[in-house]
């Protein structure tokens, strides 16, 4: 386990299998007529409550400051709240694999937040890669969800919404992260933070009825709880160990779930064209993760 929690490449593996599970669990929730909104704030409570007890049982507590508060909210919104909404809205209209993709999309876009806040300087690859991924996304873009079963266009620029959210929750958790915080703290607060946004968010516009629905998938709700719970813990190390663009290659990971899972599955079809965009975003990953152990080797002053 020891050898798990330092190792960058295991932490991907494991954290980006455990986020693609979310899409499958998500459609069968949304399928069963839980709100979007709702699942949202149940992985945020699920997973920010069980880490919490962990945290106890460890002697160790939230210590909260200023600086913690504004990292919580400003993370809970940008990288959960935020995403998660769009990912469970857009499911039923698109597919769990195909709003799985938009996952792949999140080290490019990562990479041209850095770039352009300066937290990293482009180089050639850099800029190649960043070109591949988006013909690849214009590729998946095109076909608009399962085969037979066009999307709306408004569905398929909320699927698109969803990377670009992940990548500036990616940028902001490294460049305002709170001194001498551990990666368990720092999930619990903004979870739990996320949990907040979600519960005024579902009270003002649907009441306490929204949350009717849970009681018909008690076996999803159970599974997507521990699962979200185990792989935020994995998440929030990896975000330390690896830093924003190698982190944000778990929706690599993740889409690959959610494509195989939506297909073997929950009966799922995809015109080759999203296979062949999926695989040509794959490819601009890879050459924007060379970039990025490139810039790496040989770091250029600021």
């Amino acid at each position: 386990m020891k050898f798990l929690w330092d190792s960058a490449f295991g932490l991907l593996v494991v954290t980006g299998c455990l986020l693609g599970l979310t899409l499958p669990f998500g459609k069968l929730a949304t399928a069963a007529g839980v709100p979007a909104m709702v699942w949202a704030f149940v992985i945020s409570l699920g997973a920010g409550g069980v880490l919490l007890c962990v945290l106890l049982l460890r002697g160790q507590r939230v210590r909260l400051t200023a600086h913690k508060l504004r990292y919580f909210f400003v993370t809970a919104a940008v990288s959960y709240a935020v995403p998660n909404l769009l990912m469970f809205s857009a499911i039923p209209h698109l597919g769990a694999g195909y709003t799985g993709i938009m996952f792949t999309l999140s080290p490019v876009v990562t990479l041209v937040f850095s770039i352009l806040l300066r937290v990293r300087r482009p180089n050639v690859l850099g800029i190649i890669g960043i070109a591949v991924g988006f013909i690849g996304a214009v590729m998946v873009a095109v076909t608009r969800g399962e085969a037979g079963q066009p999307a709306d266009l408004f569905w398929v620029v909320m699927g698109l919404l969803i990377p670009v959210s992940l990548a500036a929750g990616n940028i902001y958790r490294t460049v305002d992260w709170p001194e001498s915080t551990g990666p368990i703290e720092l999930a619990v607060g903004s979870h739990l933070a996320s949990a907040t946004l979600l519960l005024a968010g579902i009270l003002a516009l649907f009441g306490v009825e929204a949350f009717a629905p849970l009681g018909g998938v008690p076996l999803v709700l159970v599974g997507q709880v521990a699962s979200a719970s185990a792989m935020f813990a994995f998440f929030f190390r990896l975000q330390a160990v690896g830093g924003p663009v190698y982190l944000s290659q778990i929706g690599y990971v993740a889409a690959a779930v959610g494509l195989f899972a939506g297909t073997i599955f929950l009966g799922e079809h995809y015109q080759l064209l999203t296979w062949a965009g999926a695989a040509i975003i794959t490819a601009g990953v890879f050459i924007t993760t060379k970039a990025q152990s490139q810039a790496v080797a040989k770091p250029q002053p600021a």
